[in-house]
């Protein structure tokens, strides 16, 4: 009789079966768990210690998992699509209406999962189930271009009101419609025509969110255009307020080139050196003559600017910044008009910047800020924070976030679902029905995935502290026939209203996204059937190992030496 066989080392850990199965839906459902209470206006707060010490005090779904430190692989790559999918989708939050995907592909995911793990039990075969979901999400989406309603992006009221419904659950929501107006006069702002009636919105670019500490909340405002954290470099002698300014932005140095490597200057007579300092001074007055001749107001550069151009361009009555990041100098060249130039003998007329209405230094607290405002069409712009922290602030960024990504996919695409939890009901009754006349092995988990929709609108019952059992039983009632698709829960009191009177609506882009991404997730994570664990990486040979320390030899070892023939 052979004896076993060792293929893996005793240092590698090895699962399969429906012990992996098993495992990775706990897994999921412990994140999920950690979430769960965050959905809806009657959400509860999660306490968070960062690694720097620091403490974060949320109920933003992504903001709570960005901050886990997870050992399991399952755990951690649900973390990862929720991640994907927030940059997807841009909505990552929990919120009484926009149903995060976050908490979906998390929550709603496990649900999925859940009801796998019973027909893994009796041995379905995983891809069995897989077949029986994938089909049930194409249904899905089905039922959701049915019942998508189209709306129209420039009716300022209906936007205003489906961003408010989706920070509603969050800390801005007591702050009525300033973060709503926020983030929709900045997504229309940077809002680009592509043609055939399609936008695009780039927030991640061209809108940025400068916090400034001091002041009240109601202070807060989008700028029509771009300010940023510095001075004229000369502040005594360059103009701090310009009226219609002419800008001019640079991406190089306004200052003499240095050698690369060591340069070497053999100085025979004493006068060498003065040729030497005046073809430095020349070069650089050559340069700033080069920008004067188009009558600039403001010189704006990313590189360094010497004190001899600096001197050029006061005398001129040029104002000038240097060392500007290049994303701010992207933003002001969409905000301005003007384009970037990289060597000043290439400037044109065209590339001067002329869109901007008033250019300003501002003192705010101990910092000086410049401002370039009042412009014509920009197609980039600042959202200015004010707030009494910094702790205040952030919370207030991770909302105004939220509020823009629903904004952009609205623009993006416009059509509506209805919310709290009527989108699901929907679905679910839909599939049940359609779950009769699937024929073979699939009809049950095909059967399930229907059921599984249902979590979203239980744990919305659930954090509003009703009776889950009565009010889930009446939901079904009212959507058995496939009618009534815009009836759901209140999240604030619980009972159920029609979400079209009560303008709770969600987003299709998002509602579309997450039902996919929980889906496919959901079959990535079944279909998982080995887990090998410590696995090592290989180091260099020699690397690692510390100085070795001195042996003693023993009449055993001196036994055991091997003796060298002669």
């Amino acid at each position: 009789m052979q004896g076993p066989v060792l293929v893996l080392k005793d240092s590698l850990k090895r699962e399969s079966g429906s012990k992996v199965h098993g495992a990775n839906i706990q897994a999921s459902k412990a994140v999920a768990d950690i979430i769960r209470t965050t959905l809806g206006p009657r959400s509860m707060l999660k306490m968070l210690l960062d690694a720097a010490g620091g403490i974060v005090v949320t109920n933003d779904g992504n903001a709570i998992l960005r901050e886990l430190d997870l050992a399991h692989p399952a755990a951690k790559s649900m973390i990862e699509l929720s991640r994907t999918q927030d940059e997807e989708v841009g909505d990552g939050t929990t919120s009484v209406i926009i149903l995060a995907f976050l908490f979906c592909s998390s929550a709603w995911l496990v649900r999925m999962l859940h009801v796998a793990e019973a027909f893994i039990d009796k041995k379905y075969h995983p891809t069995v189930i897989c077949r029986a979901y994938n089909k049930a999400l194409e249904d899905a989406i089905a039922v959701l271009d049915k019942i998508a309603m189209p709306i129209d992006v420039k009716d300022r009221g209906t936007m205003l009101g489906l961003v408010k419904s989706c920070i509603g659950t969050k800390f801005t929501g007591q702050f009525g419609d300033l973060i709503a107006d926020l983030a929709i006069d900045a997504t229309t702002t940077v809002g680009v025509d592509l043609g055939q009636g399609l936008r695009d919105v780039d927030i991640k670019k061209y809108i940025k969110v400068e916090k400034v500490p001091g002041g009240q909340l109601d202070y807060s405002r989008v700028l029509k255009g771009v300010m940023f954290d510095k001075d004229v470099v000369a502040p005594g002698k360059m103009r701090r307020k310009i009226v219609n300014p002419r800008i001019i932005l640079l991406d190089c140095p306004l200052e003499y080139k240095k050698g690369e490597n060591q340069t070497n200057a053999e100085l025979l007579k004493e006068e060498d050196w003065t040729v030497l300092l005046k073809m430095e001074e020349e070069f650089i007055e050559d340069l700033c003559m080069q920008i004067l001749k188009f009558r600039p107001d403001l010189v704006i550069t990313e590189k360094g600017l010497s004190d001899l151009a600096c001197h050029y361009l006061s005398k001129h009555g040029v104002s000038a910044i240097r060392r500007l990041r290049k994303t701010d100098n992207n933003r002001i060249a969409k905000a301005c008009g003007a384009v970037i130039v990289n060597r000043p003998e290439e400037l044109q007329e065209s590339d001067v910047g002329t869109g901007a209405g008033l250019f300003e230094v501002k003192k705010i607290g101990d910092e000086f800020f410049s401002f370039i405002v009042d412009c014509k069409d920009p197609k980039a712009c600042t959202i200015l924070l004010r707030g009494a922290s910094k702790d205040l602030l952030n919370e207030v960024e991770r909302n105004l976030q939220d509020a823009m990504s629903v904004a952009r996919n609205i623009i993006k695409n416009p059509k509506l679902v209805p919310g709290g939890g009527a989108t699901e009901l929907t679905v679910s009754a839909a599939l049940k029905q359609k779950s009769s006349s699937i024929e073979g092995i699939e009809k049950w988990p095909y059967e399930a995935a229907a059921i599984a929709f249902e979590a979203i609108p239980r744990t919305l019952a659930q954090n509003c502290g009703v009776n889950v059992i009565r009010t889930m039983t009446a939901l079904q009632g009212k959507h058995a026939n496939g009618e009534n698709a815009w009836i759901g829960i209140d999240g604030n009191t619980g009972a159920i209203t029609d979400m079209k009177e009560e303008k709770i609506w969600d987003a299709y882009n998002v509602k579309a996204q997450t039902f996919k991404t929980s889906i496919e997730a959901a079959c990535m994570l079944l279909r998982i059937d080995d887990i090998v664990s410590g696995i090592k990486k290989k180091q260099a040979p020699g690397a690692g190992q510390g100085p070795s320390k001195p042996t003693t030899e023993t009449e055993a070892d001196a036994d055991n030496e091997q003796i060298l023939p002669d």
